[in-house]
């Protein structure tokens, strides 16, 4: 399993229109074949910054999603609105106090 975290700076007046499309692709991103779940974050001090949160099967599985027409209809839809360059990271969990 992998984890993949994104974090996404947009222009502030473009939040909103990303919290809108993100809710007409949400589901159609979490059913991807191989992904475990996600989860969108909102920074608590600076509501421009957004992160997406995913847990992927394989990194195979995840390769997958960004080599998909999915994935190529979501990322040229918010580029735009971009008010910093993206960040992402794949990580692999080392301890996950969250599972007991």
């Amino acid at each position: 399993m992998v984890t993949r975290i994104v974090k996404l700076t947009f222009q502030e007046e473009k939040v909103q229109d990303f919290l809108s499309f993100f809710e007409m692709i949400k589901l159609k991103v979490n059913s991807f074949p191989g992904c475990l779940g996600m989860q969108l974050m909102q920074d608590s001090k600076n509501p421009c910054v957004i992160f997406t949160y995913s847990q992927w099967e394989s990194e195979e599985n995840l390769n997958n999603y960004r080599d998909s027409g999915t994935f190529g209809e979501v990322w040229p839809s918010i580029k735009p609105w971009f008010g910093d360059k993206p960040e992402a990271w794949t990580t692999n969990v080392v301890f996950n106090g969250f599972e007991n």
